[in-house]
């Protein structure tokens, strides 16, 4: 495990020991924070951890998944803060040339059943394949993007799966049942009950060997939204999804924006 994966766990570990020391130590003074419920700068995230170290339920954090792209390191979390509730996010760290956390994006929802597959928000494969080919995974993941998901070419969508079995494609959506049919089934069952999944602008595509997170803006169901998509990339063909869709609230803490 690499430094920088190491510490952003670290740091995420800190919400439920309450060791604000550590949280310090692995901060930059100036940090940024793009959670727009919480203040940005390091003495704000200190402070968080103080207040969830004195509340009555204890808070607790696990780290499903972790991957490392040059700066930035991405963590497929579980979160119960503070005892309201198991909540799912994907947090992205970025560290500065001192090896500090400079920067954070998040995105957040409530931890759902099983989907009609009976498959959670956070189960399936957790560790890369070593020698699965980064750049590979992301050109992949990164034109399935913007053909599939921002429409730029939807005939195409057939072409980034192998088949249309259950077992060639496993999906972790609340919503969404395993493999391309059960895919195009819900798509159209949105599209019946008039619900809108708009993609208008991804802004960030991070990638380790075979898993892919890309950051976008758009709209679901008729709300502003943020939506991570997690990919596993496998012998050519996207072979497993996770995703936290999440609202984008008017209000906010901090003036650095959601992306």
């Amino acid at each position: 495990m690499s430094t920088n994966i190491q510490n952003a766990k670290n740091l995420v570990s800190t919400l439920a020991s309450g060791d604000a020391a550590l949280a310090t130590s692995l901060l930059e003074e100036n940090y940024i924070q793009h959670n727009q419920a919480q203040e940005t700068g390091r003495d704000a995230f200190v402070a968080l951890v103080n207040k969830l170290a004195q509340a009555p339920e204890k808070t607790t954090v696990k780290t499903i998944r972790a991957f490392e792209d040059g700066d930035k390191v991405f963590l497929h979390n579980v979160y119960n803060l503070a005892g309201e509730g198991e909540k799912v996010a994907f947090d992205i760290f970025c560290f500065n040339e001192n090896g500090l956390i400079a920067e954070h994006w998040d995105n957040i929802q409530e931890m759902t059943p099983p989907n009609p597959s009976g498959r959670t928000l956070v189960d399936g494969v957790a560790t890369v394949v070593e020698d699965a080919d980064t750049e590979t995974s992301r050109e992949i993941a990164t034109n399935f993007i913007y053909d599939v998901l921002h429409g730029q070419a939807s005939d195409k969508m057939n072409s980034y799966f192998d088949g249309v079995t259950e077992e060639k494609y496993l999906q972790h959506n609340p919503g969404v049942a395993d493999g391309l049919l059960g895919l195009l089934d819900a798509l159209a069952e949105m599209e019946k009950q008039g619900m809108s999944m708009v993609y208008y602008k991804t802004y960030q595509i991070l990638a380790q060997n075979d898993f892919v997170l890309s950051v976008s803006e758009g709209e679901f169901a008729g709300q502003h939204v943020a939506f991570y998509d997690l990919f596993r990339i496998e012998n050519g063909f996207i072979a497993e999804h996770w995703d936290v869709i999440e609202p984008i609230s008017a209000e906010k803490a901090n003036d650095n924006g959601k992306f």
